[in-house]
């Protein structure tokens, strides 16, 4: 019978030495003995510590603190917030406890406007969502009623901040003496805490002070309604025509919300200031129909004067795709287009059916703006391409770099035969080709990497790449994020320099949040940076985050 389980091959048995085993645990804990010595002894020397007297009291002190920043927030929370009348609005104002600061203006059904207006842990909140009818028909009725209310609202909105400040540190400072009372039960850690209270007060309104931005009203981020932003956001003739400081920018816009309510059968737009030129760029469509409305919006509501597209209109360049480049002579402005290593010279001839201004390495001027732009030397539309790398370049970059320094010959030559009026903006698709352009023109514009950057190339010249108007069409989709649609208003002012831009970004498919960002281009003024102030960073390669299959 052992002899036939023996011969089994399927069945074997496992024996051990328990000796064995008992030798090999005595040896691990013998080995963890100066680690447990050690652990022991750290613990001793610190209940030693604190069983000590300054232990019992540094404690007793932090638990004091922890206390009383507790009560503070829950005071705050409770007590920071009141109503002010502002112009036609009864405005609701609160102060909440915050990690990064800011200012948030909410304008119900609108949107809402988000100010980097300071830093610290206090957070301000204005709501206009509660419109007082009795002095909303007043105003409306009277001619001069909203230019009035206009000039009272920042003597309100100030006075009841002010009030609110005062109540919400009263209240504050009231959550934290309340809860240590409760805590403690003890008056004099009670007189301590209340000490403490005032000491954080006075220090989270000093940061608060230094930290204040009044510029930040210039670069509002909005949020709502894409129809609405331009309206909501303000007048580009301040931006390019001069730089007004906080108050008489907080007046505007509130002037501007005023006239959106009192006046919704005339809902105003940005009012078109004499010698501005508005630039709408676009870029990476990749056939995404939902794309074209949008930019049909923006050119509406915006008042845009030519639309630049920076190529890959369609994905594949075939005869197929024409249908969808048909839409471009619904855009009633002059379009400006370089192709994308997905379009083809078939699909750049479409788009020149369509009445659009198509370059090839060639120089024109439209609405008063001398554009330069060659189209992307590769047609890819089968494979990856990753952008061109001038510092590790690899053969299928050559060309990128090539044709890059191809459109510098060409408008270095065009700038020698017009001295007075030289190239004001290159345009390329892939951003590899933008370093031979440095110190050749002021702004170069490019797409194919599906996210914004802006950067500076130095020698004068600043590089904006755009995101995916067409949200990178079906690949787009493959994140667990859907890749939002992206496009920018550019505005140039008399001199056809850029003077700011609003970045505005609709959520991916499938989904409706809308995004805008105000940025000025700073010449100098006081608050402005001396370049624009844009999204991304990075090496001219772009390779951090490149996207599959652009």
């Amino acid at each position: 019978m052992g002899a036939g389980r023996a011969a089994n091959p399927t069945e074997f048995s496992v024996t051990s030495d328990p000796h064995r085993v008992a030798a090999s645990a005595a040896g691990v804990a013998e080995a963890l003995q100066p680690a447990t010595r050690r652990l022991r002894t750290g613990a001793g020397r610190v209940r030693a510590a604190l069983s000590s007297r300054p232990g019992r009291i540094t404690c007793r002190y932090l638990l004091m603190l922890v206390v009383t920043l507790i009560g503070m927030a829950g005071g705050l929370l409770l007590g920071g917030q009141r109503s002010a009348a502002v112009g036609p609005f009864q405005a609701h104002l609160a102060i909440t406890p915050s990690l990064v600061g800011d200012t948030k203006v909410q304008i119900p059904p609108l949107g809402s406007l988000s100010l980097d207006s300071h830093d610290g842990p206090l957070h301000l909140t204005i709501n206009l969502g509660s419109l007082d009818r009795k002095r909303a028909e007043a105003l409306v009725s009277d001619p001069n009623g909203i230019a009035a209310a206009s000039q009272h609202a920042i003597g309100d909105l100030k006075h009841g901040i002010e009030l609110l400040a005062i109540q919400a540190g009263a209240s504050a400072l009231l959550g934290g003496v309340v809860l240590n009372a409760l805590v403690f039960r003890r008056w004099r850690r009670t007189a301590i805490a209340a000490g403490m209270s005032v000491l954080l007060l006075a220090g989270a309104g000093a940061w608060t002070a230094a930290s204040f931005r009044p510029q930040s009203i210039e670069e509002p981020r909005y949020e709502g309604l894409l129809t609405m932003a331009p309206a909501v956001v303000g007048d580009a003739r301040n931006i390019v025509n001069n730089y007004g400081q906080y108050s008489q920018e907080l007046q505007r816009l509130v002037d501007n919300v005023a006239k959106l309510y009192g006046t919704v059968s005339n809902l105003p737009v940005y009012e078109p200031s004499e010698g501005t030129t508005r630039v709408l760029h676009i870029s990476d469509m990749h056939l995404n129909p939902a794309a074209w409305g949008v930019v049909e919006t923006v050119v509406k509501q915006y008042n845009i004067d030519l639309v630049v597209d920076t190529g890959d209109i369609v994905d594949w360049g075939s005869k197929q795709e024409d249908a969808y480049i048909a839409n471009v002579k619904n855009i009633k402005v002059p379009y400006v287009y370089v192709r994308g290593n997905h379009d083809s010279p078939a699909t750049a001839a479409a788009v020149r059916k369509q009445g659009a201004i198509v370059l090839e390495n060639q120089v024109r001027a439209v609405d008063g703006i001398t554009f330069a732009g060659i189209g992307d030397p590769r047609f890819t539309p089968d494979k990856d391409t990753e952008p061109a790398n001038p510092n590790d370049p690899e053969p299928k970059d050559l060309t990128v770099e090539e044709s890059g320094k191809q459109l510098a010959g060409t408008i270095q030559g065009y700038d020698k035969d017009h001295v007075d009026a030289p190239v004001n903006v290159a345009l390329v698709h892939d951003p590899g080709a933008a370093p031979a352009l440095a110190g050749n023109v002021p702004l170069v514009l490019a797409g194919h990497l599906h996210h914004r950057e802006t950067r500076n190339l130095g020698s004068g010249t600043q590089l904006m790449v755009e995101g995916s108007t067409g949200a990178a069409g079906l690949r787009g989709l493959e994140p667990k994020t859907p890749t939002p649609l992206e496009l920018s208003v550019l505005y140039f002012d008399t001199q056809h320099a850029l003077k700011a831009y609003d970045e505005i970004s609709v959520g991916g498919t499938g989904q409706s949040e809308v995004t805008l960002q105000r940025h000025i281009v700073g010449d100098g003024k006081p608050g402005e940076s001396p370049s624009p102030s844009g999204s991304g960073s990075g090496s001219p390669s772009g390779a951090s985050s490149p996207t599959p299959r652009r």
